[in-house]
């Protein structure tokens, strides 16, 4: 009987103590973890390996976890999430907006990480829940099971979080919903609501869709309420 591989981490942590600590804990749940100090050989890692997520250290040295995350996001769709001392709103929209997927402020819960990082990781496999059909709103067609989005016929290049954030739209085409409904629905991560987080998501979607961000035409904002994908015209 075949077994289902185990989920793979890169951790860029410089801080050796607290990520050989991780690294245990991790690894005690099986958990594979390369732990690597340095940004450039953490970014020479996650290129190589592949993992399934990636765990990123904001304060690294010679180059930040914000610069190493944009690097890392114009190669690659792994889901990366954001380990740091600094937790405020700030720093975490600028850890999203940079391409995060998540933001785990130091100290943390070991529990509550290997929780994100499972998490990530079956979103990543697509496998949050039973397989679904193609669907689609308007230019847009999502194959779930793929986890493949296209526009116009266009190959879309999403991250996991935005990939699962167009299906929650595309499914309720035409229906507003509010942030609040927006993280319940998508899910994934354990990450308390904050409303920009979502606005920092709902900014790199309508980009990716070539939306204009002052008028767009397919992801438009209810004022006071909310986001709603246009409903297809008839």
């Amino acid at each position: 009987m075949t077994t289902e591989r185990h989920i793979h981490v890169v951790y860029i942590e410089d801080d050796a103590k607290l990520g050989r600590l991780t690294q245990s804990y991790l690894e005690s749940h099986d958990i594979l973890v390369t732990l690597v100090q340095e940004p450039r050989a953490g970014i020479a890692a996650v290129l190589r390996e592949r993992p399934d997520v990636v765990l990123l250290d904001l304060m690294l040295p010679g180059m930040d976890g914000h610069a190493v995350c944009r690097e890392l996001r114009e190669r690659i769709d792994t889901p990366i999430i954001m380990v740091t001392a600094r937790g405020e709103e700030a720093d975490r929209v600028m850890g999203l907006e940079g391409g995060a997927d998540d933001y785990v402020p130091k100290p943390f819960s070991s529990r509550e990480l290997l929780a994100r990082v499972r998490a990530h990781a079956r979103r990543a496999r697509g496998k949050t829940g039973p397989a679904s059909a193609e669907c689609s709103a308007g230019p847009i067609v999502l194959d779930p099971g793929a986890r493949s989005a296209h526009l116009d016929g266009q190959l879309l290049a999403l991250t996991t979080y935005e990939f699962d954030l167009l299906r929650v739209f595309v499914e309720r085409a035409g229906r507003v919903l509010s942030r609040e409904q927006l993280v319940d629905l998508v899910r994934g991560s354990a990450d308390e609501v904050f409303d920009r987080s979502i606005d920092v998501h709902i900014s790199h979607l309508r980009r990716k869709l070539g939306d204009d961000p002052r008028k767009p035409r397919l992801l438009k904002t209810v004022r006071g309420v909310g986001y709603m994908l246009a409903p297809p015209s008839r």
